[in-house]
């Protein structure tokens, strides 16, 4: 199947610096291992150190690449300009910032505390505030052109229940995205997102649904596609919003899902068919599968 196979020449990206939030793991490692691919050097950054190291050392040695890792909490933005400092003194200057860091849990609202919706709200919206502050504030004193694309999700226009908090934060930056479109461009600054649909990871999707939840909902079945997304396809697409190529592309946001939002507004509506004592049977299995990562 050509959709998992690279897109882009070989040094599409020969030169630039990218910096990845949640680069370590899941979707983000892979979008940063296609950066490296095509000539890149990247930096990844999240809270968990060993983690990171442990995966830069990996993506180095499967594609000769020079990757940094950083241990960053991007709700807090001293750490996000630790960040950039410790990019620019090893690469000497950064060319694009993805913001892909996030988090989510699948529960009715009514069941979640007010400290699940800081976090959810502060490492998806703050964060990719915070790193948009930052590195557009250094773009922007250097007089340097600058790409950012963020993740968001089709549920950020449509909402969902039972992510309600990813919901308000995804939308949060769905909406700066389309506003720093506008007012950085005199900056040479593009901003773009993408909204990906289902792209099984290990970690996140274990949390969002546990086995036992994972046999009893295909997700794939609603997808017009029939078939869950190909993380090759998305790294391809993301690299190519990165690149140069993509230079007269800005305020976009490009959903790559096979078609799963139109065919039913509100990615987890579904879940209004579980009864309550499912609730309680699911989250203990959340519970469990996090303590397992």
């Amino acid at each position: 199947m050509k959709y998992t196979e690279p897109m882009l020449k070989e040094g599409a990206m020969q030169g630039k610096t990218i910096l990845v939030t949640g680069g370590g793991t899941g979707l983000g490692r892979s979008m940063s291992k296609y950066f490296l691919e095509l000539g890149a050097n990247v930096v990844i950054a999240s809270r968990k150190l060993d983690v990171l190291q442990a995966a830069a050392d990996e993506l180095q040695a499967e594609t000769g690449g020079q990757v940094l890792a950083v241990e960053c909490d991007v709700r807090n933005y001293t750490d996000v300009e630790k960040t950039l400092a410790a990019t620019l003194k090893r690469f000497g200057s950064i060319n694009g910032l993805l913001n892909n860091a996030a988090g989510n849990f699948i529960s009715p609202t009514e069941r979640l505390s007010h400290k699940a919706f800081d976090t959810i709200v502060g490492i998806v919206l703050q964060g990719s505030y915070n790193c948009t502050l930052a590195i557009g504030k250094h773009w922007i004193e250097q007089k340097q052109p600058g790409t950012i694309l963020n993740i968001v999700t089709t549920y950020a226009w449509t909402g969902s229940g039972y992510v309600v908090p990813s919901a308000c934060a995804k939308a949060g930056v769905l909406a700066m995205t389309r506003s720093l479109a506008v007012e950085w461009a005199k900056y040479n600054i593009r901003s773009n997102a993408i909204a990906p649909g289902p792209f099984p990871t290990k970690g996140a999707w274990d949390r969002l649904f546990p086995p036992a939840l994972q046999d009893k909902m295909d997700v794939s079945k609603k997808v017009p596609l029939k078939r869950v997304g190909d993380h090759q396809e998305l790294a391809n697409l993301a690299a190519y919003l990165m690149s140069d190529y993509s230079a007269y592309i800005n305020g976009e946001v490009v959903t790559i899902d096979g078609g799963e939002w139109l065919n039913g507004a509100g990615e987890f509506n579904f879940l209004e068919q579980l009864p309550g004592e499912m609730w309680d049977q699911i989250e203990r299995m959340v519970r469990g599968a996090g303590k397992s990562q």
